[in-house]
């Protein structure tokens, strides 16, 4: 068996020229805000292709850099003058955040109707209780459209989700829940976790570990969503070993070009709602 690749990047291309159209009828346009705090190059890389994601699509990139001993009174005030703002119709906080700030306490500054991170606690909290209105987290949301692209039925079958996190594996479990899947969420103190995966249709891996998910963990027919972006020597790896995987699954995504463009497609995305919201009559 060979497994057919799940090409997050072309996917993505198709949802940004649908935003792109969209947009183009606006009557105005919707401006994302980017807030960075500290110089890690990762973040640097991950807003700078925001930015360039939102001048292709049609919506203002405004990006706001502070320093890395920037206090949480700062930047407290930064968000409410960006709440306030008509100009900005959606708000990122880059994370991670300097270790000195409360990321809990600074993503619940947000206001919810310009949380296109889907990180507020009410939007977080909506998405549990499968309430409409909510801002889907935009990684979790990729995952979904990628599976939807596999044209399965997704009722009934078993997913495993590998990571707990608030921004990947727990809001990933609820959504693949609200699709009337079986969910498991596998961490590091799971026993045979091996086993575990084996029994999974659909295996979500967010462990943050290159290569850790190798042919042992997977299911002969598993669909695979690679949430992994580890640089390595040898370059980007997923969390998963792909040439392993790929002879074992149905599907699986690439590291690069699965999991990473979808996730920028859905905050394009996630900005152009919030923007209807707001200029809702």
């Amino acid at each position: 068996m060979t497994a057919q690749v799940l090409d997050g990047k072309k996917l993505a291309q198709s949802v940004r020229l649908g935003l792109k159209q969209k947009i183009a009828a606006f009557p105005q346009i919707p401006g994302l805000a980017v807030i960075i705090a500290g110089n890690n190059p990762a973040s640097e890389i991950y807003v700078r292709s925001k930015a360039k994601a939102c001048r292709e699509t049609g919506i203002i990139p405004y990006t706001y850099r502070l320093p890395a001993d920037t206090s949480a009174d700062e930047l407290l005030s930064l968000i409410q003058k960006l709440n306030a703002s008509p100009e900005i119709n959606g708000i990122l906080v880059q994370l991670p955040l300097p270790a000195h700030l409360d990321t809990t306490q600074i993503l619940g500054a947000v206001t919810p109707e310009k949380d296109v991170d889907g990180f507020h606690p009410l939007n977080a909290g909506l998405v549990v209780q499968k309430q409409a209105g909510a801002f889907l987290p935009c990684t979790p949301k990729g995952i979904i459209r990628l599976l939807r692209q596999t044209g399965k039925d997704l009722n009934g079958l078993n997913a495993v989700v590998v990571g707990r996190s608030q921004i990947v594996g727990l809001p990933a479990a609820h959504l693949l829940l609200n699709e009337n899947c079986t969910v498991t969420v596998a961490h590091s103190r799971t026993r045979g976790l091996a086993s575990l995966c084996r029994s999974a249709d659909i295996l979500v891996a967010a462990v943050g570990k290159p290569e850790f998910i190798t042919r042992d963990f997977i299911k002969p027919g598993a669909i695979i969503i690679d949430v992994g972006i580890n640089r390595t020597p040898d370059g980007l790896k997923g969390d998963v070993c792909f040439s392993e995987a790929i002879e074992t699954a149905s599907y699986i995504t690439p590291v690069p070009g699965g999991v990473g463009p979808m996730t920028i497609a859905m905050l394009l995305e996630n900005t152009c709602e919030a923007f209807l919201k707001q200029h809702r009559p």
